[in-house]
């Protein structure tokens, strides 16, 4: 790989995918704090604080809006990147999260919780709006996103402990700690050529693409893949692509898609997103004493980067079916591992940490198999004219199921 191709690669998984781990998991620790701040802010406006269940629906909100700001962003990513390319959607998805890191930054001086919800969701759209979905030649880069993943949900948790941004009067500054990657992203990506593909298909500037595979490639010869894109873009001009109405009624591809629905659904479904939105909650119902938790859960954090190497580094080797059925048979076990542990902790207290093993089991399953695979296997599944139907049919899916399991995981917990 050439210097400029991991670069560009290790930059927009930097302030792309990292940003969504972030926001996955900054929301665990500042739950208490987050919630104390919308009672005192009821209390002032209305004369009277928030009952325990009107309190958890607007936090719960709070958690969740991310998901359905992320489901509005995946379905402009199609228009944006054709509109203004790689690079200029990046910008413009960057300018969003300074946004919203504003308004969360801000929102405990001016009192205001609308405004946490609100940069939620601008975070949210701009997650949707990811561009990571390279070509296939770019194969050994294609784990890259899922790992920057598991490193923003390590960095929430290791910012949120109570040496750094993990008390009360910081929880703000936690919460705008995007805007830093997002900066990072705007002064850098001007040093970096467009997509090729966007140069010469979408644009036909072949000079453009030319120099840009150069940069890209670091070789002079880049005539077979300039005459790759030509082909492609012949096809696509006489290709009628298929709407998602016409993909689910397809008869032809219904075992493609019935796997893109069941992986996309069932890798939200399988509870990891609540372990990420509510780690803190979830390991303290689980009887670890509150000084540990913080600890506890920067470990699993830790653990799961490691799982997300790994799952990187074998993939290509062990294969998409192996790493998916071994995943979620690995996270079964451990789901009713927990269940098992709560019912047992309050006669065995040893128990307890049998459900936190449990539940550093569901990390590393996932992040060693359903992670990344469902995003390859959609590119994998289809040809081109099916292909963006099939990826609005599973993004749409796996926000979908991101913000049910963000939304009534507590009420579950009651």
């Amino acid at each position: 790989l050439t210097f400029s191709l991991l670069s560009v690669t290790l930059l927009v998984s930097f302030g792309s995918s990292m940003l969504y781990g972030y926001n996955l998991a900054v929301v665990n620790s500042p739950a208490v704090h987050i919630k104390a701040f919308y009672n005192a802010t009821w209390s002032q406006r209305y004369g009277h604080g928030l009952a325990p269940g009107p309190l958890t629906l607007l936090y719960s909100l709070t958690v969740s809006i991310f998901a359905l700001g992320g489901l509005v962003g995946s379905l402009l990513v199609g228009v944006l990147v054709e509109q203004y390319g790689r690079n200029g959607a990046l910008s413009r998805s960057a300018l969003l999260v300074l946004l919203a890191g504003g308004f969360m930054g801000f929102s405990r001086e001016l009192g205001s919780p609308e405004m946490v919800i609100i940069g939620r969701s601008i975070t949210g759209l701009h997650s949707g709006r990811l561009c990571t979905a390279p070509s296939s030649w770019l194969s050994p880069l294609q784990s890259i996103p899922s790992i920057f993943i598991c490193l923003g949900v390590f960095s929430a948790q290791v910012l949120s402990l109570p040496e750094l941004l993990g008390k009360d009067r910081f929880w703000p500054l936690l919460l705008s700690v995007v805007v830093v990657p997002a900066c990072l992203q705007l002064l850098l990506l001007h040093c970096f050529p467009e997509s090729p593909r966007y140069l010469l298909i979408e644009r036909n500037d072949i000079c453009g693409a030319i120099k840009a595979l150069h940069r890209f490639l670091g070789t002079p010869d880049v005539q077979d893949v300039i005459e790759e894109m030509k082909e492609e873009q012949r096809s696509l001009s006489s290709m009628e692509m298929v709407s998602v109405w016409q993909l689910l009624r397809d008869h032809s591809v219904r075992w493609q898609t019935l796997s893109v629905v069941v992986v996309n659904a069932g890798m939200q479904l399988s509870g990891i997103d609540a372990i990420w939105f509510y780690t803190n909650t979830i390991f303290e119902n689980a009887g670890i004493p509150a000084s540990q938790i913080p600890y506890t859960t920067v470990g699993t954090g830790a653990i799961e980067v490691v799982a997300g190497l790994i799952g990187c580094f074998t993939i290509e080797k062990v294969g998409r079916r192996p790493l998916i059925i071994i995943g979620f048979c690995a996270m079964g076990i451990c789901s009713a591992g927990i269940t098992v542990s709560l019912l047992l902790q309050a006669a065995l207290p040893w128990m307890r940490y049998i459900g936190v093993t449990c539940v550093i089991g569901i990390i590393a399953g996932f992040c060693m198999g359903p992670a990344g695979v469902p995003f390859l296997m959609t590119a994998e599944l289809f040809t081109q004219s099916h292909r963006p139907a099939a990826y609005i049919v599973g993004g749409s899916l796996n926000w979908l199921c991101n913000f049910t399991i963000g939304f009534i995981f507590p009420f579950l917990q009651v």
